[in-house]
């Protein structure tokens, strides 16, 4: 849970950061709404790990922004979401934890949403 945690750190990071600087209104918003997302999933990842007698682990890999242009920003954020969505399946197929299926269950639907989000906005640069 704790690597989860910190994926949800590195997301919550690289889109407030890419939020700020995208060009565009929309997928700025979306960015930044979902990178409030991410830092309820760090909360309930949080608490998860507290629960089972753990510490958050607040360390994280040096950051890929996706460069400083729009369309490189989106496309690694969509990058961002399917590989966590691939972890998170993986997971619940293999945790027998129901509190914490439940939670990565949740997750995972929000992350589906988050990919779907990026991509239309990719698509629409892309044209």
């Amino acid at each position: 849970m704790n690597e989860d945690f910190t994926r949800e750190i590195e997301a919550t990071l690289i889109y407030t950061r890419n939020a700020f600087i995208m060009s565009k209104c929309d997928p700025s918003r979306v960015t930044e709404a979902i990178a409030v997302d991410e830092m309820r999933h760090m909360n309930w990842l949080a608490e998860l790990i507290g629960k089972r007698g753990g510490k958050p682990s607040m360390e994280h890999k040096e950051l890929d922004f996706g460069g400083d242009d729009l369309y490189g920003q989106l496309k690694k954020q969509v990058a961002l979401e399917t590989e966590t969505i691939e972890i998170y399946k993986h997971q619940i197929e293999s945790i027998d934890d129901q509190e914490v299926i439940g939670v990565l269950k949740h997750i995972l639907d929000e992350e589906k949403r988050h990919r779907k989000e990026f991509r239309m906005r990719l698509e629409k640069i892309s044209q």
